[in-house]
């Protein structure tokens, strides 16, 4: 039985792609997607118990739950993408890094799930708390302190003055948060491409502000790693 079970997995790239594309309806790709389900399933199930140390505490039986419900979605992401595998590795590998990006994707959304853009903008006040990111615990001099307190001043001036609403609430999002770009974009109401194009001219106009005021980049940043 053992046997039966690796000979009839053990496919090569060729013979995947035959299998996944054969008639729906057929039993030939039925076998396939239940096969390649099966693979996707432990390789996600490695990646869940062995590189996310953020769900140890989950139980194997939790973790293997999770991997099933993921290798689902897994499937279909690798069907879609059939056209694009070039035959580079093994269809297997190709296939099982297509699953774990589906598994760090859902992570992500899961860790986002609650947030909401309303919440991010309300307090007003993120610059400051993350305008000085790589200073850490050092102290720092009177004078150089309050240097930095008026970029602080500048930089949050610039972002409620020179961004439109929707460039300064998703530059928040994406940059100082650090929220995936597909989950500000799904709340935005838009797609992953337009975000980052929305994001990129977001910077581009608060570097040329700044600049205009005689704040270049190097000099701001070697302000705040001192």
């Amino acid at each position: 039985m053992t046997n039966m079970m690796v000979e009839r997995t053990e496919r090569s790239n060729e013979e995947w792609l035959s299998e996944l594309r054969a008639d729906p309806e057929g039993e030939i790709q039925a076998r396939a997607i239940e096969d390649l389900k099966e693979r996707l399933q432990r390789g996600i199930f490695y990646y869940l118990s062995r590189e996310r140390s953020d769900l140890q505490h989950l139980s194997h039986h939790e973790i293997t739950q999770m991997a099933e419900d993921l290798a689902q979605d897994a499937v279909l992401r690798v069907i879609e993408n059939l056209a694009s595998f070039r035959g580079d590795s093994q269809f297997t590998t190709w296939a099982t890094r297509i699953a774990v990006r589906v598994a760090i994707s859902d992570l992500r959304r899961a860790r986002y799930k609650d947030f909401s853009l309303d919440d991010l903008t309300a307090d007003g006040d993120t610059v400051s708390a993350t305008a000085n990111p790589v200073a850490g615990d050092k102290p720092t001099l009177p004078e150089r302190a309050a240097e930095r307190a008026e970029i602080v001043s500048k930089i949050e001036a610039a972002f409620a003055n020179v961004l439109t609403e929707r460039q300064y609430r998703a530059l928040l999002a994406v940059t100082v948060q650090g929220v995936p770009l597909e989950i500000v974009a799904e709340q935005m109401g838009t797609n992953r491409n337009a975000l980052y194009k929305l994001v990129h001219d977001a910077r581009r106009k608060l570097r040329t502000h700044l600049q205009s005021q005689g704040l270049s980049m190097e000099y701001i940043l070697n302000l705040f790693q001192e």
